[in-house]
């Protein structure tokens, strides 16, 4: 058996009617001949944010050409230039077999064609020399698409034969979303111009809200104007009125793309045909039309209609549970143990969740990754009900596992929040991208859920920080007065009932002033720093240090015994002197020390024996002074 083919796919808005009967086909063919078909999607410019684009479209960049054997460019689906040139340029440059549907400006490259051209002009002759229409609006897609472009010319071409002025102000320029037929009414009902004889548009989708929103503006199709699609979907055949549209073998093209490229990668010269559309003449236009075909097509339609909006419902209510789910999660392990219930009821052999190192970094900290340049994880892999994880993989390999096998459909789509990448998550030998038209709202909710965590990591580091700060010294890394209290006080009072003994010692650091006026305040930070590490090093393990003020340290002591007050000053002493012979200032680095012993009473406070020991301490400052006094005055 020889190697198993692979081959990559890039396509944009898998949901659509377009691009399901494409891949429909493209599935069919891979399946019955071994083929490994790896769809890398998005869905940019469905949501009018460009920030949201750079995110979607970060999915295409993940392809590693080197793996694959062939390539198919549904790049018609694709509305950014500039993406759409991006994945073009790649696969020239790699001089991959590669098929493209109809774009004939790459030699190099297998056209799967359809003649629009002829279809459309053959629509526009219909409605202009059958039914009489003298002034047309038109509804065009991007004119970044060729097919659009084909479709406009075609437009023009048939209203110059006919002698019929073509109005610039009559032509919508969308983006064969559904939503730019209505804002194409719209935007008509804005300028004040006559109501045409008909409207034109480029695609069903765009057409079929045409008709609804011309209806919600009062007017009837096709009694006060004529409106045309263009694919004939199953939506616009089955509408009221049925939409005049153009029938195009789509499925057969899907086909034919894979089957041309299969030869080309076996050394074979490919078949490659032209293929024809028609022209359904039907209801939207005035024709009497055959669009459902009798009873037993029209009963076939409302059993399918009624259990598409049954199945969408049932879809919705789970994705609000899903969304509900995610949205009580606080850690990644419930998230992703959410996201497996799910996937489960999704109808796919196999799932992979694949997230970047750095998903969890600080935008601050990490610069917002618009390509997989990274190492990767996959924390959730679902495998027909069994989960595992693999820690890293990198992301050249796309899979976190090979597929090992021929014949399997995978589709890839992006996890990103803006246009921060996440990650990416596959599914493998399932239909659900391309058959329910909640998938991207499903990558949306992993999206923002995983964003959510992120941001939760950080809201707590920053608490946690915030409280080290209240309670922590800045200077010297110790408690500060706050911290100690908050911390010795609960100590204090276990003592107190237990009645043990403990040691409180108050240490005063000597000449800070001196050294401040005559080295500078910076280096006194520096001597109370090395202080504070004396006092480090001195502590036991049940003993706790501050810094109290200034120069003031205080020390409190659990189960104190005799002599640990002497032992704390030897253990001082030594390391006082060590630090000066080591830093080697102008100056000595030195403290006075006063330590108080004792059971507290019931009455006493943690703040009472501060005082005591602050007052001890200040006797031996006094006689240090007094000492240094004393031996200058000799």
């Amino acid at each position: 058996m020889g190697k198993t083919v692979n081959i990559a796919v890039f396509v944009a808005g898998l949901d659509e009617e377009y691009q399901h009967n494409v891949i429909t086909g493209i599935n069919d063919f891979a399946r019955k001949n071994g083929v490994n078909v790896s769809y890398f999607a998005a869905y940019g410019g469905m949501l009018e944010s460009k920030i949201f684009d750079i995110g979607e479209y970060s999915m295409y960049e993940l392809a590693n050409l080197d793996l694959f054997d062939g390539a198919i460019l549904m790049t018609n689906c694709i509305n950014d230039m500039t993406v759409r040139e991006r994945i073009i340029s790649s696969v020239r440059e790699r001089k991959l077999p590669a098929a493209i549907f109809d774009c004939a400006d790459y030699p190099e490259f297998i056209n799967i064609s359809i003649d629009n051209t002829a279809a459309m002009r053959n629509m526009v002759r219909h409605v202009i020399q059958e039914h009489g229409a003298k002034v047309l609006n038109y509804i065009s897609g991007p004119m970044s698409n060729p097919e659009a472009v084909d479709r406009l010319n075609a437009f023009r071409e048939v209203m110059a034969e006919n002698g019929l002025p073509v109005e610039e102000g009559r032509i919508f320029y969308g983006e064969f979303r559904p939503y730019d037929g209505k804002a194409a009414i719209e935007q008509y009902m804005e300028t004040g111009l006559a109501l045409p004889d008909a409207f034109i548009c480029a695609n069903d989708a765009m057409a079929l809200t045409a008709v609804s929103t011309l209806e919600k503006y009062g007017f009837c199709v096709p009694l006060d104007v004529i409106v045309t699609g263009f694919d004939n979907t199953y939506s616009a055949r089955n509408y009221c009125p049925a939409l005049t549209s153009v029938k195009r073998p789509l499925e057969r093209a899907g086909s034919a793309a894979c089957s041309a490229l299969l030869d080309v990668i076996s050394g074979k010269e490919p078949t490659v045909e032209r293929m024809e559309a028609e022209c359904v003449f039907t209801e939207s236009c005035g024709c009497s039309g055959d669009s459902i075909g009798g009873v037993s097509e029209f009963s076939e339609y409302r059993k399918r209609t009624f259990n598409k909006i049954e199945e969408s419902n049932d879809n919705v209510h789970k994705l609000n549970i899903l969304a509900a789910r995610l949205a009580e999660t606080e850690n990644t392990d419930d998230t992703f143990a959410v996201i497996r219930d799910f996937i489960s009821e999704i109808g796919c052999e196999r799932f992979a969740l694949c997230l970047t190192e750095d998903w969890k970094e600080a935008y601050a900290s990490s610069s917002l990754t618009q390509q997989f340049d990274c190492e990767m994880s996959a924390p959730l892999i679902w495998d027909k009900g069994e989960t595992t994880c693999i820690e890293y993989f990198p992301a050249e390999q796309m899979y976190p596992e090979p597929l090992g096998t021929g014949g399997n459909i995978s589709y890839f789509l992006p996890i990103h929040f803006k246009e921060r990448v996440l990650g990416y998550f596959i599914i493998t030998n399932g239909d659900f991208p391309i058959t329910n038209l909640l998938c991207h709202t499903f990558a949306m909710d992993i999206s923002n859920s995983l964003e959510n965590l992120r941001k939760l990591s950080h809201i707590n580091k920053a608490m946690e920080e915030l409280s080290r700060l209240y309670v922590i010294d800045p200077l010297c890394n110790v408690y500060n007065r706050n911290g100690f209290i908050k911390l010795a006080d609960d100590m204090f009072r276990t003592s107190v009932s237990k009645g043990r003994r403990i040691m409180l010692t108050f240490i005063d650091m000597d000449g800070l002033k001196f050294i401040n006026d005559n080295y500078g305040h910076n280096e006194g930070d520096f001597a109370i720093q090395r202080l504070a590490d004396v006092i480090k090093e001195c502590l036991r393990s049940d003993s706790i240090c501050a810094r109290f003020g200034g120069d003031e340290f205080v020390v409190f002591q659990q189960k104190a015994g005799d002599g640990d007050d002497a032992a704390f000053a030897r253990r001082f002493n030594a390391k006082i002197d060590n630090i000066n012979s080591i830093i080697r200032k102008p100056y000595t680095l030195s403290a006075s020390i006063g330590s108080i012993i004792k059971v507290p009473a019931e009455d006493e406070t943690l703040y009472s024996i501060i005082k005591e020991a602050d007052a001890l301490m200040y006797e031996v400052k006094k006689a240090k002074k007094n000492s240094r006094a004393g031996a200058e005055s000799k």
